[in-house]
C-alpha cells in the first residue's frame, strides 16, 4: 500500500476492512493468508526533501520517509493485520509518482521474508492514488546502479538498497511475476485507472480495478478480481523466436473447438482440455539452437509442461557418399537407397520401387487409397503403393495403425489420468474409440456405470437431491442465491437457510411473543427444545440470531432430520438491553441547563466587573495627569472688570 500523505484516510479504512476481507476470502478458499507492506519513495532529492527537519517529519504528524517496509508477513491472524495497518504512519514526499516498483519487486522475490508458500496462488494487491517511477528515473537522484532483482530486506523488513540502486523496469517485474507465478491486482483511484490498465496489459496475470477514494470497496474489488483470475485458465509458453510456433486449441466448456489459449467462466470441478501444436517454421542458422526446452504453463500457477525439443535439420544418411545407387534393397535395383528409403528411377514407384509407373495410372491408384472425404492418401498415416495402403510403423511396438486406408489405430482414444481408455481394466481402444468393459462408461471409460458413489452413507438421495451424478461424481446445482458444494452436494454456505422460516414459531412457542396468533402458533410443525445456551455442536447444525421489537436478541440452533423436518434448540432467555432511566435523564438535563445558566451568569458578572474596573482605572489615570482643575482655570475671566481712576487720590 502507498502510505504517502494523500492515502491517510485509505489506511484507516483498510485496517477496518481487514476482518471483512479475511472472512470474504475464506468463503472462497480455506487456505487464505494476509500480509501487509507499504512504500513511499527513495529518500534522496528530488523525490523527498532532505532538509534535516523534513527527514524527521516531512509533514505534520508524519513518519520519516522510507522506500519499502514489510510490516507483516503472510499470516492467518487478521487481528494482527488490523493492528499493523493502524500502527503504520503515513509519510510524505515531493513529487507525484511513488516508488511502487521497488515495493513490488521486493514483495515478489523475498519469499522467506514475505513467507510465500511454494504451491499457493500468490496475489499482490497494489493500492495507490499516484503514478510510479521506473528504471532510469533514479538518475535524477544520482542513482545509476541498475536494479538487480534480488531481495534486500533486513530483519525489520526494511528495503536497504533503496538509495543505492535504480527502480526496476517493467520487463524486470514481468520476468519475476512469470517466474514466481504472482497475480497482481492494481487497486487504484479513478484518475489513475487508465494508466494502470495499460500497465496490466504488459504484466502477465495482472488486472486493474477502480478503488474508491477511501478504499471502502477494496474487499469487493479483491473478491471480483480474484474470481476473474480463478475462473479462467490461460496457457502461455516461453518461445521467443521466429522458427518455433505453438498454436493452442480447446473447446473449453462448449462443443465448438477453437483456436484459443484461454478458457473463461470456469468453476471448481470443471475440466478443460487443451491441445498444443508445435510447428518448426524453419531451421535455425545457429546449430546450438537446434535443441530447445519449451515450457507450456498456466498463468498464475506453479505448474508447467516441459518439452525437450530436438530440431532435426540434417541427416548424415542424406550425404551423397552414403547413397547406394541401383541398390539391391530396391526391387531389381530400380532405385537409390538412402536413409532407409528407395528413391525410384524414372518409370518406377512404390516403397521398394516395385511398381511399374508406365503400366499404371497414378491418379487412379492414388484415388483408391483415399478414405471418404479425406484429401491425403492413406489418411496421411501411410503410403499408397500401387493402389494399396501400407501403414507407417510406430516407434512404440504396442501402437499400431490399421485399416484399409490406415484410418484406425489403438493409441488416439481419449485418455484419463494418462492412460488410454483409463487402462486395460476399464476398456480398450478400437479404431480411435474406447470400447468399455461392463460396469464402465464415458469417452475414456473413466466413469462407473452406477450412482452408488453419489449417494451419501446416511441418505438414499442422489447428490442429496441438490445435483446430478455424472461419472460417479456429484455435479451440484447453482443459482443466483444458492450454490451447493461438497462431495454429495450436502453443503450450501450461500443458502439463506430456514432461519427466517423458523423465527416466528420460536418467538411464540418459547417467548410467547411475535406476530403469530395463538391459533397460528399451534400450527407450527415443530416444538423447540429450550436450552441454557444455543450453540453449534455438529457440522450440519446452523445458528440463527435475531432481534425482536423490544430490541432483545434471541438465538436458536436448528438441523434437519432424515425426513427433512427441523429439529430446533432455542436459548430460553433473551439478551435485552438495560432499560432507560428517563427520570435521571430529565433531572440531568434540567440540572445541566441550570448549571450552564449559572455559569453563564457568573461569567457575565465577572466580565462586567473587569470592564468597569478598567474604565475607572483609566479615568483615575487621566485625572492625575491633568494640570488644572475647575478652581484654577487659567483662561477663566470674571464677568465684571474693575479700572482704577488715576486722578482719584483716595480721598473721599
Amino acid at each position: 500500500m502507498d502510505l504517502s500523505k494523500s492515502m491517510e484516510d485509505d489506511k484507516d479504512k483498510l485496517a477496518a476492512l481487514g476482518n471483512l476481507l479475511a472472512t470474504t476470502m475464506e468463503n472462497i478458499t480455506s487456505n487464505f493468508r494476509l500480509g501487509f507492506g507499504s512504500f513511499v519513495d527513495k529518500v534522496v532529492m528530488p523525490y523527498v526533501s532532505t532538509v534535516p527537519e523534513k527527514l524527521k517529519e516531512p509533514c505534520t504528524g508524519c513518519a520519516p520517509p522510507y522506500g519499502f517496509k514489510n510490516h507483516m508477513p503472510l499470516s492467518l491472524n487478521t487481528q494482527e493485520f488490523e493492528k499493523q495497518v493502524k500502527a503504520a504512519r503515513v509519510s510524505g514526499n515531493l513529487d507525484a509518482p511513488e516508488g511502487g516498483f521497488d515495493a513490488m519487486m521486493q514483495a515478489i522475490v523475498c519469499h522467506e521474508a514475505i513467507e510465500w508458500r511454494k504451491k499457493s496462488r500468490k496475489m499482490l494487491v497494489f493500492s495507490t492514488d499516484s503514478g510510479f517511477h521506473y528504471a532510469g528515473d533514479g538518475k535524477l537522484g544520482g542513482i545509476i546502479k541498475p536494479n538487480d532483482g534480488q531481495c534486500h530486506l533486513d530483519e525489520q523488513g526494511n528495503y536497504i538498497m533503496s538509495i543505492y540502486q535504480d527502480y526496476p523496469s517493467l520487463s524486470q517485474i514481468n520476468v519475476e511475476v512469470k517466474k514466481h507465478k504472482v497475480n497482481v491486482i492494481f487497486a487504484v483511484t479513478g484518475d489513475q485507472l487508465s494508466i494502470y490498465k495499460r500497465l496490466s496489459e504488459h504484466l502477465e496475470g495482472s488486472t486493474a480495478g477502480k478503488l474508491e477514494k477511501d478504499s471502502s470497496n477494496v474487499v469487493e474489488l479483491v473478491k471480483d478480481q480474484y474470481s476473474k483470475i480463478t475462473s479462467s485458465v490461460k496457457l502461455q509458453d516461453n518461445v521467443n523466436n521466429d522458427f518455433i510456433e505453438i498454436k493452442y486449441f480447446s473447446s473449453c466448456l462448449g462443443d465448438k473447438r477453437e483456436n484459443t489459449n484461454e478458457c473463461k467462466g470456469l468453476k471448481v470441478g470443471d475440466n478443460v482440455t487443451f491441445e498444443a501444436r508445435i510447428e518448426i517454421k524453419k531451421c535455425p542458422e545457429n546449430q546450438t539452437a537446434w535443441n530447445q526446452t519449451v515450457q507450456i504453463y498456466p498463468v498464475g500457477l506453479n505448474e508447467a509442461l516441459i518439452i525437450d525439443l530436438q530440431i532435426i535439420c540434417e541427416c548424415m544418411c542424406e550425404k551423397p557418399w552414403n547413397e547406394e545407387k541401383n541398390s539391391d534393397k530396391c526391387t531389381h535395383g530400380n532405385g537409390t537407397y538412402a536413409c532407409g528409403t528407395c528413391s525410384c528411377n524414372e518409370g518406377r514407384s512404390g516403397n521398394k520401387c516395385e511398381c511399374d509407373s508406365k503400366d499404371i495410372d497414378l491418379t487412379t491408384d492414388e484415388a483408391r487409397c483415399i478414405f471418404g472425404n479425406d484429401t491425403k492418401p492413406c489418411t496421411g498415416r501411410g503410403i499408397c503403393h500401387c493402389g494399396v495402403c501400407e501403414c507407417f510403423q510406430r516407434q512404440n511396438p504396442e501402437e499400431t495403425v490399421t485399416g484399409r486406408f490406415c484410418e484406425c489405430d489403438n493409441f488416439s482414444c481419449d485418455r484419463y489420468e494418462g492412460e488410454i481408455c483409463s487402462g486395460p481394466s476399464h476398456g480398450k481402444c478400437e479404431c480411435g474409440e474406447c470400447e468399455c468393459l461392463p460396469g464402465w462408461k464415458g469417452s475414456a471409460c473413466e466413469c462407473k456405470d452406477s450412482v452408488e458413489t453419489c449417494i451419501a452413507p446416511d441418505s438414499d438421495q442422489i447428490c442429496s437431491g441438490h445435483g446430478d451424478c455424472k461419472c460417479g461424481i456429484c455435479e451440484c446445482f447453482e443459482s443466483e442465491d444458492q450454490r451447493y458444494s461438497g462431495r454429495y452436494c450436502e453443503e450450501c454456505p450461500t443458502c439463506p437457510g430456514l432461519c427466517e422460516d423458523l423465527k416466528e414459531c420460536v418467538q411464540c412457542l418459547v417467548f410467547e411473543s411475535g406476530p403469530l396468533s395463538d391459533e397460528e402458533c399451534k400450527n407450527c410443525s415443530f416444538i423447540p427444545e429450550e436450552v441454557s445456551e444455543a450453540e453449534v455442536k455438529e457440522p450440519e447444525q446452523r445458528l440463527c440470531v435475531f432481534r425482536d421489537d423490544d430490541d432483545c436478541k434471541f438465538k436458536f440452533v436448528y438441523t434437519l432430520d432424515e425426513n427433512n423436518k427441523p429439529l430446533v434448540w432455542a436459548e430460553r432467555t433473551k439478551d435485552c438491553p438495560e432499560p432507560i432511566n428517563i427520570l435521571a435523564i430529565v433531572l440531568g438535563v434540567i440540572g445541566g441547563i441550570v448549571l450552564v445558566g449559572l455559569a453563564l451568569l457568573l461569567i457575565w458578572k465577572l466580565l462586567t466587573t473587569i470592564h468597569d474596573r478598567r474604565e475607572f482605572a483609566k479615568f483615575e489615570k487621566e485625572r492625575q495627569m491633568a494640570k488644572w482643575d475647575t478652581g484654577e482655570n487659567p483662561i477663566y475671566k470674571q464677568a465684571t472688570t474693575t479700572f482704577k481712576n488715576p486722578t482719584y487720590g483716595g480721598r473721599p
